[in-house]
């Protein structure tokens, strides 16, 4: 009778067992195909391509309506303004160890130079670059932080942000002398005061690119890495610093700030 009851029960579980091994099966299998799937996404992605400026590269300072300065600012490379005026470039000839391009005679004496030619190519290139990096696609992080990245360390690669974003905190741009860091931003970027990036792992600024939509600003005593590629203006407060460039489609606003083209 026991042996009877014993026979009875061995299909039932039997029937529990194999439907477990079946079961872990599927599981095995879904982990399986989603890893092969990111393998071969990883395989077949391409480095990052780096943002040609063209002759917009040669300037620390580029704008279309002005540049303007409150004494003394510290600047290291080229700047120019097209096709504004000569006289919307207010920086004075001690302050700028480059050569001041303006598109007329009215530019700042006795240093300025005259060469509407060279400042249009540059504008056009400075376009050019900012249409490619703000259409680049298939972002690597999107909308990190929810726009605030204070704190961060940021690794290579292409960045999107939908909304403004902040900088209210330090952070670490880190990866190699050859990566390459594009930030797009549909909104404004905004920095806090006295707080800084830095750069690890040999992470150069000229292979950095902020490119916004909307206006940028830097606070008080505030260092930035990387080229700002601006659809507005761009706004450094009292005795920002910055190794990058700052290439504006509307207007640059310098206040004792220390401008070093990478």
């Amino acid at each position: 009778m026991k042996l009877k009851n014993a026979f009875s029960i061995l299909p039932v579980l039997l029937i529990g067992l194999f439907s477990g091994c079946v079961k872990d099966m599927g599981v095995n299998s879904i982990d399986k195909t989603s890893s092969t799937k990111n393998m071969a996404r990883s395989a077949s992605e391409t480095p990052l391509a780096t943002v040609d400026l063209g002759i917009a590269g040669d300037f620390a300072i580029l704008s279309k309506s002005g540049i303007t300065d409150v004494y003394k600012s510290t600047i290291t490379g080229d700047i120019g303004a097209s096709p504004i005026t000569g006289a919307a470039i207010l920086v004075s000839c001690a302050e700028v160890a480059g050569t001041i391009y303006s598109v007329d005679a009215a530019g700042p004496l006795p240093c300025g130079v005259t060469n509407a030619t060279r400042l249009t190519t540059a504008i056009g290139d400075m376009q050019t670059a900012y249409t490619d990096a703000a259409g680049r696609e298939q972002p690597d992080f999107l909308n990190l932080g929810a726009g605030n990245i204070g704190g961060k360390t940021l690794t290579p690669g292409l960045y999107k942000w939908t909304s403004a974003v902040v900088i209210p905190a330090d952070i670490t741009i880190s990866g190699s002398d050859t990566d390459i860091w594009i930030f797009q931003i549909a909104g404004t970027l905004n920095m806090s005061s006295a707080v800084r990036m830095t750069l690890t792992g040999g992470a150069l600024a000229k292979n950095i690119f902020w490119v916004t939509a909307g206006a940028v600003t830097f606070g008080t005593t505030s260092h930035i890495e990387g080229n700002i590629l601006s659809q507005t203006g761009i706004n450094l407060q009292t005795g920002a610093t910055i190794n990058g460039r700052m290439l504006a489609q509307t207007a640059v606003t310098l206040q004792m700030n220390t401008v070093t083209k990478p």
